[in-house]
């Protein structure tokens, strides 16, 4: 029983001295005349404040029932068999909270907490990948639905024959960029084609997106003249209005080449103001990136759909295994991630991510 290795490694994620010091920051900007004149930048440092606290609250608590475990191993170890046993419960507890609290600790990004903004697109090949960009778009909703996030499809764009081309949609829930954020990337498919008479062994891909939903005090720019803006008549299901006007919206940014697009609002006005907020949301996350140039999400999800781009590869034949190619992390129960079982394979990233960060990956 390690217990003294296990809670240094997981107080050397919680950081806590520095959770601290921003403590007595925000407290000191807090007594500073004027703060609470500015409502709206009072409100974002009162939301990280109550963020901070709840953390160290966590590290107390757990630092307690540590502290608690190693008197009783002490005394267990003196031969008082009653402590002994009362320790090994106590420890099992204690890994569980662990466990618990350890997901906390890797969120701590500046826009972790956000909801989050996905885009599937299919890659070459035709039906074969436009199938398989709605499987992912399905292992996804149902990641949410266990999770008890909401789903909003912004844009749909279903392929020639079967499957998507492309698809957008808001994940709103604490905490679903900062989980979501593990899935930017490549996503391979091997499997018997369903499409194919001779049922011979394909190989498909496609490539997901995920940028932070943007609070109302995170102001992005975005001049007009840097915009080309097309609308156009929205296509699959909807109401009269939807199908029968040119509501659609494309938003083109000329700078950088992003194009994001929305049809399912009602209005052309209502598809502009949400396409405009997805745009925003991915000019920030990209600038967000630039600063922090040790990681490479966007330039890998930048990479192009096919061989040697992907973060992770699902097999589901001549053997089923789903492996994250960053982490190692893999499963041999391929029908359960597609299902949305996707945690251990969120939770194995976050822990390299934060190694990666450190300089220890």
């Amino acid at each position: 029983m390690n217990i003294r290795k296990l809670w240094i490694t997981f107080g050397g994620h919680f950081d806590i001295s520095k959770k601290d010091a921003r403590l007595k920051e925000i407290q000191d900007m807090e007594a500073m005349a004027g703060f609470w004149e500015n409502n709206q930048a009072a409100s974002k440092i009162q939301k990280e404040k109550s963020s901070i606290e709840s953390i160290i609250k966590s590290f107390s608590s757990l630092r307690e029932c540590f502290e608690e475990v190693e008197i009783l191993v002490e005394y267990g170890q003196s031969g008082d068999e009653e402590s002994a046993n009362e320790a090994v419960d106590l420890f099992s507890q204690l890994e569980e909270k662990l466990s618990n609290e350890e997901q906390k600790a890797y969120l701590s990004g500046e826009v972790d907490l956000n909801n989050a903004i996905v885009s599937i697109n299919a890659g070459a090949g035709g039906t074969e990948s436009c199938d398989w960009a709605s499987m992912l778009h399905r292992m996804f909703d149902r990641w949410c639905d266990k999770s008890k996030f909401s789903v909003k499809v912004l844009d749909h764009q279903s392929g020639d024959s079967a499957g998507i081309k492309s698809v957008t949609f808001i994940v709103e829930g604490p905490f679903a960029f900062g989980m979501l954020k593990s899935e930017i990337g490549v996503h391979r498919l091997v499997r018997i084609s369903p499409f194919d008479s001779n049922a011979r062994r394909h190989t498909s891909f496609a490539s997901v997106f995920v940028s932070p939903e943007l609070d109302d005090d995170i102001e992005i720019e975005v001049p007009d003249n840097e915009m080309r803006i097309d609308v156009y008549r929205s296509g699959g299901a909807g109401g009269q209005s939807v199908n029968t006007t040119d509501s659609a919206v494309r938003i083109t940014h000329l700078p950088t080449g992003l194009v994001v697009t929305c049809q399912n609002e009602r209005s052309q006005h209502q598809n502009k103001a949400t396409a405009l907020k997805v745009l925003k949301s991915r000019l920030y996350e990209r600038a967000m990136e630039e600063r922090r140039k040790e990681q490479q999400l966007v330039e890998d999800s930048k990479l192009e759909i096919g061989w040697g781009a992907q973060i992770r590869s699902y097999v589901l034949h001549p053997y089923k295994m789903v492996k994250d190619h960053r982490t190692g992390h893999e499963s041999g129960n391929a029908e359960k991630v597609l299902d949305g079982s996707l945690d251990d394979f969120i939770k194995a990233y976050l822990q390299w991510d934060a190694l990666r960060a450190t300089g220890a990956q």
